[in-house]
């Protein structure tokens, strides 16, 4: 297919393919909204080369723009120049968190979709750090910022945002609602036309767009095409499971929201083949899981439920709530596969644990991060009251101690929690204060008077690199053995996503599994010590029968033949691979 700007020419089976679940959402309209779309996408050109599956080696590296800073330079060259240097041939992606103009929330309330915010860098900036690693970008698609140009559009009652947002009368009944925050659902807004009260889950300054317009979804296909096109390989749904309301519903997870996703996933691959979608929606389990769709939606999910789970095992130096959940996680769909993270720009979100931890639990686990420094944000619920949704504290920090109190096993526990991550089946993702083993940042707290800023640490090179040169800094041991493990991991095609997983029965102390990768037929058995004592794995049969020897991938040293029992040392791992 050729195409002119002028003259684009539209992909009729594109069309053709978005007017189902197009007919869900407009009803009449849904052809000439598929033709729309279709034209969008072939007005930005041609296809792109298609990318390579996911292997062992793709990790990916979480970090804002200006994670990292050098006096004056610009952020995005500063951590271009770091990557380069420090993280080449280790992390195969970098997940570059907004980096967009914005007015709050650190990037999550996009004023400019289509610039790159002037004080982190340019779109050269991208580029370059796009020629050295695969990317991930944010697609913030629920909401925009107040100073966006199309809200601008609706206060001055003009096209094209004039419809571009949700509307609904101060004395509505929108109990039924699933909130994220104990922030008022609706905001006023002095118009033009008087005061408007708008839809805005997350904030203020967030306000909610209204995909009931097929204007908003034709304008969304169009950014997600130039994401592509400016070299995303992963795009991330921010807040997709809010973006469908409908008054009288709990307007999360709607039918309509679920459609726009397998339309998003559509263009993407008609676009990029190879690229992929990740759905981020911090829900229980079974309500994350929905969005795989029938292999159909997204490509990834995040694993919500894994942080605040394996936070528990490391308090209460028992696997047991963790082995139950990761028995009963079903294989992904063909063709897709779970994202695996401990730590993000966000906090460690507790909504995933319903049905899994008990009231009592939880408040024992929210009273031990509160001891080591966290706090606990809050949402409303449908009872009117506040309940925890998230954990704010650093990953390292949360590795302190144990329910018994802090000890000296942090930096350990801590590579533990790390391994675990590691050896899952998926993509593991981890964020760059876990890499650089940054501690609260309570000077950040009081700054910004926001909890978040705890694990949003902007760090100077001046301050960090003798930090990451000394001997024996938690940062120079942590930096170090995360980038070896990684390359660890990389070379071993058990940890490919499609490689199978299995749930081990063990003693209380240990996390165990394996992974059989079904090309080649290789076997390998991940072990995991989550005490502070030496614990003894002797697994099932033929686990320990295996006639052959065990090499630990990660020490590098062999296991003898027909060993009938494993020891492992405090927080000790192994990967240990049947040869």
């Amino acid at each position: 297919m050729t195409a002119d700007k002028q003259h684009p020419v539209v992909d009729a089976a594109l069309a053709s393919a978005l007017q189902a679940d197009l007919s869900l959402l407009y009803g009449g309209q849904a052809g000439e909204v598929a033709m729309r779309i279709a034209t969008v996408v072939a007005g930005r050109g041609e296809p792109l080369p298609a990318r390579d599956r996911l292997t062992a080696r793709d990790v990916v590296l979480i970090t804002y723009g200006d994670s990292l800073r050098d006096g004056d330079a610009a952020p995005l060259r500063v951590l271009g120049e770091f990557a380069a240097q420090e993280l080449r041939g280790v992390f195969s992606t970098i997940h570059l968190l907004p980096f967009y103009p914005y007015s709050s929330d650190d990037g999550f309330a996009v004023i400019h979709y289509d610039r790159v915010n002037p004080v982190l860098g340019d779109w050269p900036d991208v580029h370059a750090l796009g020629s050295e690693f695969s990317l991930m970008f944010d697609l913030v698609i629920n909401h925009v910022s107040r100073e966006c140009l199309w809200f601008a559009d609706y206060l001055a009652n003009s096209g094209p945002g004039r419809d571009f947002f949700i509307e609904v009368g101060p004395d509505t009944d929108l109990s039924a609602v699933v909130r994220p925050r104990s922030s008022p659902l609706l905001t006023p807004v002095e118009t033009r036309r008087g005061t408007r009260h708008l839809w805005a889950t997350f904030s203020e300054d967030q306000i909610d767009l209204n995909f009931a317009n097929p204007d908003v979804l034709v304008m969304f296909a169009g950014i997600l095409v130039d994401y592509l096109r400016h070299g995303a390989r992963i795009v991330r749904l921010d807040a997709i499971a809010f973006l469908w309301k409908e008054v009288g519903t709990r307007c999360i997870h709607l039918p309509q929201t679920h459609a726009v996703v397998r339309l998003l996933r559509r263009i993407a691959e008609h676009v990029a083949p190879g690229s992929l979608l990740l759905t981020e929606t911090n829900v229980p389990s079974p309500e994350n899981l929905s969005y795989f769709g029938q292999g159909d939606e997204a490509h990834m999910v995040y694993q919500f439920p894994l942080p605040p789970l394996l936070l528990e095992t490391m308090l209460s130096e028992d696997p047991g709530c963790l082995n139950h959940w990761m028995r009963a996680l079903p294989a992904p769909p063909p063709g897709c596969t779970y994202f695996n993270f401990l730590a993000s720009h966000d906090g460690v979100g507790v909504r995933a644990l319903e049905g899994i931890l008990d009231e009592q639990g939880l408040e024992r686990l929210l009273h031990a991060m509160h001891s080591f420094g966290g706090f606990v944000s809050m949402r409303a619920g449908p009872d009117g009251r506040d309940h925890p949704y998230e954990i704010n504290i650093s990953w390292f920090d949360a590795m302190s101690g144990t329910y018994a109190g802090a000890d000296d096993w942090q930096i350990s526990r801590f590579l533990c929690s790390q391994l675990i991550l590691l050896g899952l089946q998926g993509v593991p993702a981890i964020y760059i204060h876990s890499l650089l083993a940054t501690g609260n940042d309570m000077e950040g707290v009081e700054r910004t008077g926001r909890l978040r800023s705890i694990n949003r640490k902007q760090w100077e090179r001046a301050d960090l690199d003798p930090l990451l040169r000394a001997e024996r800094t938690p940062q120079r041991v942590v930096f170090g053995e995360l980038r070896r493990l990684i390359r660890v991991r990389a070379a071993e095609p058990c940890f490919d996503p499609i490689a199978e997983q299995r749930v081990l029965s063990a003693d209380a102390g240990l996390f165990a599994f394996e992974r059989r990768h079904p090309e080649g037929r290789r076997h390998l058995l991940a072990l995991h010590n989550v005490t502070r004592s030496v614990q003894v794995f002797t697994g099932p049969d033929p686990i320990l029968g295996h006639t052959g020897h065990w090499q630990d991938l990660i020490s590098g040293r062999s296991l003898a033949s027909g060993a009938d029992k494993i020891r492992l040392d405090p927080y000790q791992s192994m990967w240990l691979l049947a040869v």
